[in-house]
């Protein structure tokens, strides 16, 4: 970190300012109280990704992408993080870029040849390799983060193969097929698929409960959830969630889900063992309704939440809000926003990383 930003940071978290919008007003305050790391946001309409303190809302660093940046994964001892440059309409996107997240800096990007539209991503509990969603390739890839190369490629079987979630120790990878309306369940030791699992109508996002017992997955145009029994590879419920359930994060508990319905513009609350929602939690917020932006959705009013990432202290919840170019943040005690912080061009895949900041 250079030396400007360190006393930038040092000043405005001595003093207590935030970057809270005005709206939440002495509420911002309670979001502070909890715990440290930073929050990384994808702004895919910017072309750019946004670095901000998880306990202020400070803009630490905003670093370049290539076109369309959609989703990004950190490594499990917060160091490295990878986003999945998917591209613009009419080009179709075949890079990853990789950050160092302790300097703040783009270290390189990692070119996938043949493989197009890369999505969804997530990294094997080595640190080394990230597995990928090569969308336009109907592939699961896995890649080798220092060398670049793509190691293994696996033929999902099915059409828009979208967001990829990780079983227990990483043997397993569940993904999530929107035109197939189906998860596929693939075997990363051997680089084979096990099964086609048909859910729902648009299945789009994809959480494993921490247990490792069961896959959940959304069904955008179905508007539900379907529980697989990760066994039995079998849905064994159907959750209604209206509208547009777009993607979903497991509390590190495992006691909550939380899904961000990009049409009803608000997260639902799950109780994960009674496997229903209990709260809705809306990103509406009257004084940013003034004027119509343009989202994946065409141009539109409203916040249209879509990513979601939950800390792991269990604190805090974060949520891209793309009609708003703000990032929503849900106390998960009470289930309300208590802060919400600017960030770039409608803002979608979000990650973070526990790694202390030093002001050294």
């Amino acid at each position: 970190m250079d030396a400007c930003v360190r006393a930038v940071l040092f000043l405005v978290l001595l003093a207590g300012l935030g970057r809270a919008e005005g709206e939440v007003g002495a509420q911002e305050k309670k979001a502070k109280r909890g715990g440290g790391g930073v929050v990384l946001i994808l702004n895919k309409s910017g072309n750019t990704l946004s670095i901000l303190d998880r306990t202020s809302g400070l803009p630490l660093k905003t670093l370049p992408t290539d076109a369309g940046p959609h989703e990004i994964a950190v490594s499990p001892d917060g160091k490295t993080a990878v986003a999945c440059n998917y591209g613009v309409r009419g080009q179709a996107g075949r890079t990853l870029t990789v950050y160092d997240i302790v300097k703040f800096q783009k270290t390189s990007t990692i070119e996938l040849g043949d493989y197009r539209r890369p999505h969804g991503i997530a990294f094997l509990p080595d640190g080394a390799r990230v597995v990928v969603t090569a969308e336009a390739s109907r592939a699961l890839l896995v890649v080798d983060v220092k060398s670049g190369k793509v190691e293994k490629a696996v033929d999902t079987g099915a059409r828009l193969s979208h967001m990829v979630a990780l079983g227990p120790k990483g043997k397993r990878a569940y993904v999530a097929n929107i035109m197939s309306h189906s998860m596929t369940a693939i075997d990363l030791e051997k680089g084979e698929v096990i099964k086609q699992v048909p859910t729902g109508r648009g299945a789009e996002g994809i959480a494993v409960r921490p247990c490792g017992a069961e896959i959940w997955v959304t069904n955008r145009a179905a508007d539900t959830i379907s529980v697989v029994d990760a066994t039995k590879l079998k849905v064994v419920a159907q959750i209604p969630c209206p509208r547009f359930p777009i993607r979903i994060a497991m509390a590190a508990d495992g006691k909550h889900a939380l899904v961000s319905c990009a049409l009803s513009a608000d997260v639902a609350v799950l109780d994960v063992a009674a496997r229903k929602v209990i709260k809705r939690v809306t990103m509406r917020v009257e004084e940013l309704e003034k004027g119509d932006r343009g989202t994946m959705f065409g141009r539109r009013r409203g916040p249209m939440p879509i990513g979601i990432v939950l800390a792991p202290d269990g604190r805090h919840a974060f949520v891209a809000n793309g009609g708003y170019d703000r990032l929503a943040v849900i106390d998960l005690k009470t289930f309300k926003v208590i802060a919400r912080y600017e960030t770039g061009r409608e803002p979608d895949g979000l990650a973070f990383s526990s790694r202390s900041l030093s002001l050294k």
